[in-house]
């Protein structure tokens, strides 16, 4: 499953777990236990993909911040993947 943060965005989310972590940048939240590539920190930082399930839940575990008082919808695991020439099939 993705996450997709309303209110606030993941942008603001992972400005929201830097602070909690007192940490220098978003992209050395990695240093906390967190099994996220840095480019894919980036992406996740800009808003170009979403964010798993589950380095959603291990972010909200860490700087204990309670997902209940966040806005965010649960798309599926492919959600905006592209559908490999399936819609073209004549």
């Amino acid at each position: 499953m993705r996450i997709k943060l309303i209110e606030p965005n993941q942008k603001v989310f992972l400005q929201m777990c830097r602070d909690k972590l007192n940490s220098p940048s978003v992209f050395s939240i990695i240093q906390f236990g967190i099994n996220c590539s840095i480019s894919s920190m980036k992406n996740y930082y800009s808003n170009r993909r979403l964010i798993p399930e589950s380095l959603f839940l291990d972010l909200c575990h860490i700087t204990k911040i309670n997902e209940l008082n966040l806005k965010y919808e649960k798309m599926s695991e492919n959600w905006g993947k592209i559908k490999g020439g399936k819609s073209r099939k004549i």
